[in-house]
């Protein structure tokens, strides 16, 4: 078979690889020639299986669970009606619009990229063949550089017994059409939590394993702690330091048994969720042909301008070795791609990329937190705001959160930020701002915020460095 020729080929289909076409496009005013190689869904896993419908599936549940609460002094709970099934087909409709706004038609638009159906195999440390669904090589491709952005799958961790029952993933869950009475949750990280609670919230009984202390790792420890107990009052159950012997199916039940410090225990539901992390979609994909080096778990390293070990492939997204997996960052990594591979210098900057669990309340962090500031730099200061000390979480009656600041103690700058609180997603972006350009306490706290607002707790939480914010009055500088 013929080589076709291409300035880039593009092995993925998701963020990464879109942002990456999209750029290289606009860098070179639509002359580049690009390959984009991929199968099943265009879009990759954010808007197919991630970020869309969980977010769908989180804001529909809190609309069913949140007027049972209504936190306000006069008003009545109600009980919200509900047809799950068409909440579901909403939310099947709103990825399929999405993705055909988002990405197929965007695609389109770029008369320069050629998108080949199938998977991607490098031959040679330039070249790719692509299989197609049948398994016939369909072309051979030849690139200038090349993109590997082939993002992730859920992580099915060597249970014994799970390959003997049905269970639900973070791909396959969206398919569902009837709430399960009882869900158990393999995962105490975002996507377990995240995708526990919405069921929760529609009235499923649901229980959570973590081998771990406590559930999302990369939270501080205090707001880590404020979530389980706020899940723990809505109902949520959880077995910490818990490792899983066993699954297995009886009666149309599953029972997962657990083992911790009260011994072993059996769980019964009429569900499993295995959240058990993701993995990079890097088998197969002839990498060793290229020269290309990956960590023990799969993932491709890279540097900081996104290059592999061969210096003409460049790899961005879920795929890389790193701390974040995020759309947002997938998107910057392949932007960044596009840039080096036309001359520039640009770097991925990590530490500045905010986070976020979309749960009720959101968590959202950035930075570093204490004890990995501290264990790197052998001093920090920190201080934790309680939200019953902001004006706006007393009045929506969200006063459970909290909002953590790290700093270097001898310059005050700002080192990292996390926050539990209603709308911590969009108040993040301000400590994100903070950390990328290395401001200082006495920044934020000059800086003027909003009365009464939740962004307004960066400002109190800054303050508390400097005095007792519970013997301040209103928007004392």
């Amino acid at each position: 078979m013929k080589e076709e020729q291409y300035d880039i080929v593009i092995l993925g289909r998701g963020a990464a690889s879109f942002s990456a076409a999209i750029k290289a496009s606009e860098l070179t005013g639509g002359e580049a020639r690009i390959a984009m190689i991929g199968f099943g869904p265009i879009g990759g896993t954010c808007v197919n299986v991630g970020c869309v419908p969980s977010k769908y599936l989180l804001e529909a549940s809190h609309r069913v669970f949140d007027p049972g609460i209504p936190r306000i002094k006069g008003i009545s709970g109600q009980k919200i009606d509900f047809n799950f099934a068409a909440v579901m087909k909403g939310l099947r409709d709103f990825v399929k619009s999405a993705r055909e706004g988002k990405y197929e038609g965007v695609i389109k638009s770029y008369s320069n990229v050629t998108v080949f159906e199938g998977k991607g195999r490098f031959v040679s440390e330039d070249t790719i063949e692509v299989v197609n669904n049948e398994g016939r090589m369909s072309a051979k491709l030849k690139g200038s550089s090349i993109i590997v952005a082939v993002g992730s799958k859920p992580a099915i961790p060597k249970i014994p017994g799970l390959d003997g029952v049905q269970f639900l993933t973070s791909d396959n869950i969206w398919r569902i059409e009837s709430l399960p009475k009882s869900v158990t949750v393999i995962g105490g990280g975002s996507i377990g939590i995240e995708l526990g609670q919405a069921l929760l919230h529609f009235g499923s009984e649901v229980t959570v394993i973590e081998a771990m202390s406590d559930i999302l790792p990369q939270t501080e420890p205090e707001i880590a702690k404020a979530l389980r107990q706020r899940l723990e009052s809505e109902g949520m159950r959880f077995h910490l330091k818990s490792q899983i012997k066993q699954v297995y199916s009886k009666d149309g039940k599953i029972f997962t048994e657990v083992i911790n410090h009260k011994g072993l225990q059996t769980i019964v539901s009429d569900s499993l969720l295995v959240a058990a992390g993701r993995v990079p979609n890097t088998n197969d994909l002839g990498l060793e042909n290229a020269g290309i080096k990956t960590d023990g778990r799969g993932y491709i390293v890279t540097d900081l301008n996104m290059r592999t070990s061969n210096p003409r492939v460049y790899a961005a997204g879920d795929c890389v070795a790193k701390t974040l997996y995020l759309e947002t960052l997938a998107a910057r990594e392949g932007v960044i791609a596009a840039e080096n591979i036309f001359g520039a210098d640009s770097q991925v900057d990590y530490n500045s990329t905010p986070w976020a669990v979309f749960t009720s309340p959101q968590i959202a962090g950035v930075g570093e937190r204490e004890a990995d500031y501290s264990r790197r730099t052998g001093a920090c200061s920190c201080r934790i705001l309680p939200l019953s000390a902001l004006t706006k979480a007393s009045i929506v009656g969200e006063t459970e959160g909290l909002i953590k600041i790290t700093t270097d103690p001898n310059s005050g700058r700002i080192a990292g930020i996390q926050v539990f609180s209603p709308n911590a997603t969009d108040i993040i972006t301000e400590g994100s701002y903070a950390i990328r350009h290395r401001l200082s306490i006495g920044e934020i706290i000059s800086t003027g915020h909003i009365f009464p607002s939740f962004s307004e707790g960066i400002k109190l939480a800054a303050q508390a460095f400097i005095r007792d914010v519970s013997k301040m009055s209103c928007c004392v500088e």
